[in-house]
């Protein structure tokens, strides 16, 4: 059976709507892995690599913060991923959110709260410029991306567009409903699957 990773935004975890939408879209056809990111980049990357490592799986799929993380691994691991509504400046997204937060969902750790300070967006602002270092031309079909036309957090199709081939529009906002995530997210991973 097919592997997928799917790695979420910020303020999710892998108990967000989409990681579950993912789930239940797949079961039987393909087994979704949807684990809780750290907050940190560079050890969320670690973690990521590692994972990316053991499990070997056929795809990745992110959202947001999620597709940032996406990108990297598909250049250094040579996975094919599809990138849904990347936020390719999250210091700059996180710098206007100084303070304490909740999570949208819930983490299997339960720890709910977080706090984003300076030396957390300057963490991400470093890895910001280096994102597209490992970038390989070879690759540039294998990585796909699906932007919301009502999304008002991440405007980054063009800049993904200097980078890679394939765009894709959906009706929809940053974070995509159980049905977005049914009706366009699946069908494009259903596709890279047996294309890629």
């Amino acid at each position: 059976m097919k592997k997928i990773l799917f790695l979420h935004g910020f303020y999710a975890s892998g108990q967000c709507v989409p990681a579950v939408a993912l789930r239940e879209a797949f079961a039987g056809k393909a087994d979704v892995l949807t684990p809780d990111l750290p907050m940190h980049p560079n050890e969320a990357l670690a973690f990521i690599h590692e994972l990316t490592d053991s499990e070997k799986p056929d795809l990745l799929i992110g959202n947001s913060c999620g597709a940032f993380y996406a990108q990297m691994i598909a250049s250094t691991r040579q996975l094919p991923a599809l990138l849904g509504n990347p936020h390719f400046q999250m210091s700059e997204f996180l710098s206007q959110r100084i303070g304490q937060h909740e999570y949208k969902s819930p983490r299997k750790d339960g720890n709910q709260s977080f706090v984003i300070d300076e030396a957390l967006v300057g963490e991400f602002a470093a890895l910001e410029a280096t994102q597209f270092d490992n970038w390989n031309p070879l690759f540039r079909d294998h990585v796909w991306g699906l932007f919301g036309e009502q999304d008002t957090l991440a405007h980054f199709e063009q800049l993904f567009l200097q980078y890679y081939s394939h765009s894709f529009h959906f009706p929809g906002g940053h974070t995509p409903t159980d049905d977005e995530v049914r009706n366009w997210y699946v069908p494009l991973a259903e596709k890279m699957l047996m294309e890629l």
